[in-house]
């Protein structure tokens, strides 16, 4: 079933991919990491001026990366503010997905919390540097194929 955005792109000639609803009833679409950018602006231009939130997931072993982005269109008068999920899909050799956060600027931590813990690189964003972990870390703690270090050995080094 296509929802009322997903309706709207189609008009408009916007390419996407519906995926639904969730279990809230909001909309959600997955964008090509090479149409987000531009994408990303029409949405705002439509009225989701508010980036509520923006996390990243290891789609399964050896598979995809997924940067999520919950858009709100909030309005003057509205009581239930139209909610959209973006999902932006990523290979995982080459993960790179370009940065909206010259469209919403509260993205800057949550991108590089993305970038640090999964190695999503967003591409034109100012300050991507690990947010988290120390900048000397190897490796991406929450991709499901990452080995943590063995801290026994390395405190046994010292």
């Amino acid at each position: 079933m296509q929802g009322r955005l997903s309706a709207w792109l189609v008009k408009h000639g916007i390419i996407h991919r519906s995926l639904g609803f969730d279990y809230q009833g909001i909309e959600t679409l997955q964008i090509k990491p090479e149409d987000w950018h531009s994408i990303a602006v029409i949405l705002y231009v439509y009225g989701y001026n508010y980036l509520r939130s923006q996390c990243a997931y290891d789609v399964a072993p050896g598979g995809l990366l997924a940067s999520v982005y919950h858009l709100t269109r909030i309005e003057y008068g509205v009581d239930q503010p139209e909610e959209v999920c973006i999902k932006v899909f990523a290979s995982r050799r080459n993960p790179r997905i370009p940065s909206v956060f010259w469209v919403w600027k509260s993205v800057d931590f949550q991108e590089r919390e993305s970038y640090d813990m999964l190695g999503i690189s967003y591409d034109n964003h100012p300050r991507l540097k690990r947010i988290l972990m120390p900048e000397s870390w190897i490796g991406w703690p929450l991709r499901k194929d990452y080995i943590a270090p063995n801290f026994y050995e390395i405190q046994d080094a010292h």
